[in-house]
């Protein structure tokens, strides 16, 4: 099974409180908590924090998230990644045609099988901000042996930004401190891919 999509969080939650997908409420809720990540692990008084939400409806939210966070979990034929290419076909058909940028990570176990896939930040037409201590907080909580990030350029090309090199850099060195390696970095524009790895930018 898939992971939920933050759109798709987001029909459930409207659904469920009986609000519009553009309602006060509904838009407070997604500016404190942008990501899939940062949602799903939202305790019951962040949320009463929020305009609109009292002790009632941040229930009712925590108790959808618990549910969705259970529906979440990957499918059991893990896919091994051997290659650039095997993350590129993973990801792709959700990522090259994605009008903003996405930063996802694919959490491995010993055997290079994938264990989880988090969309870790949603960015803007050009720019995706992560910052390591999320992608490392995810890691650590799937128990992972290794990752591979991989975000796409709505533009098509998939040329690195000097910004997504120095990301790559510090990923790699965060991952050396606490002990869990980046395979790689790919990134994904239309039908084609580059693999930070593949051009020397991880040792």
């Amino acid at each position: 099974m898939n992971t939920y999509t933050p759109v798709e969080i987001k029909r459930l939650i409207s659904e469920s409180l009986r609000e519009k997908n553009d309602s006060y409420v509904i838009q407070e809720l997604f500016q404190h908590f942008p990501t899939t990540t940062e949602l799903l692990e939202a305790s019951e008084q962040q949320l009463t924090m929020i305009k609109g939400i009292g002790v009632g409806k941040a229930r009712q939210i925590t108790a959808l998230l618990q549910l969705a966070k259970a529906l979440t979990i990957p499918v059991t034929d893990r896919v091994a990644i051997q290659s650039p290419k095997d993350v590129y076909n993973l990801l792709a058909p959700e990522l090259r045609h994605s009008p903003k940028e996405q930063f996802t990570c694919l959490f491995l176990n010993t055997k290079n099988r994938v264990i989880f896939k988090e969309v870790i930040s949603i960015g803007s037409l050009n720019a995706a901000v992560v910052h390591p201590r999320e992608v490392f907080r995810a890691a650590i909580k799937r128990c992972s042996a290794s990752l591979i990030c991989a975000h796409n350029h709505p533009s098509g090309d998939s040329t690195p930004s000097p910004e997504d090199v120095n990301l790559t850099k510090r990923l790699v060195s965060a991952g050396e401190i606490i002990g869990i390696e980046v395979l790689d970095h790919v990134i994904i524009g239309g039908s084609q891919f580059y693999s930070l790895k593949e051009h020397g930018h991880i040792h």
